[in-house]
């Protein structure tokens, strides 16, 4: 299967506000995001999956993509 380069914008919890955030990842369906953004949340930040807020994401082409990891993976 292809991967796709998806971007996603929300919301998580630090402390006690809300920080917005948009990060681009790669996955071969949208599903797979969210499995994928609330275990790199829970990681690095410790929080729980019910203080990340999901609230768009879109499918996004390499020029498009901002993200020089991403493009630097996607270019092999």
């Amino acid at each position: 299967m292809k991967t796709k380069i998806f971007k996603i914008q929300g919301k998580f919890l630090m402390g006690e506000k809300l920080k917005h955030f948009t990060k681009e990842l790669k996955a071969t369906k949208e599903e797979d995001i969210y499995e994928k953004i609330y275990s790199e949340f829970g990681s690095k930040h410790h929080i729980s999956r019910e203080q990340v807020q999901i609230e768009k994401i879109e499918e996004i082409s390499l020029e498009e993509s901002q993200d020089s990891m991403i493009k630097a993976i996607s270019e092999r």
